[in-house]
């Protein structure tokens, strides 16, 4: 009974993710105050990494009974490899901007003029 449960949760994952790449991302209201642009992401490397998780619940689901299960780990791991290669410039943009430590602020907290701490 668990990996049931535990393989539902992770197709939902999946279905999360496969989703994200696939409706559009475009808001009438959003106007972008960043400095500098948001690196894009690859909406197909997307969509491998959501099929490549939906693989892995498949094997989940048929634990060990299932005849295509290790064919399913397989493939979910070769097309969640693509899909993350394929997005390498938006994960390393991701893992190294550091926003505020950047730009010397020293995270939310910042000195103010008589030398107190200032949240931002």
């Amino acid at each position: 009974m668990i990996p049931l449960v535990f393989g539902v949760i992770v197709a939902l994952i999946g279905l999360a993710i496969l989703a994200d790449a696939w409706l559009p991302e475009e808001l009438p209201f959003h106007t972008e105050r960043r400095r500098r642009a948001r690196t894009e992401r690859s909406l197909g490397g997307e969509a491998l990494i959501g099929i490549g998780v939906l693989c892995m619940a498949a094997a989940i689901i048929g634990r060990d009974t299932w005849a295509y299960s290790i064919v399913a780990v397989i493939a979910g791991t070769v097309l969640f490899v693509i899909g993350a290669f394929m997005n390498r410039r938006y994960l390393k943009d991701r893992i190294t901007n550091r926003g505020a430590l950047r730009r010397g602020g020293g995270g939310r907290a910042h000195r103010a003029k008589g030398g107190r701490d200032k949240i931002r």
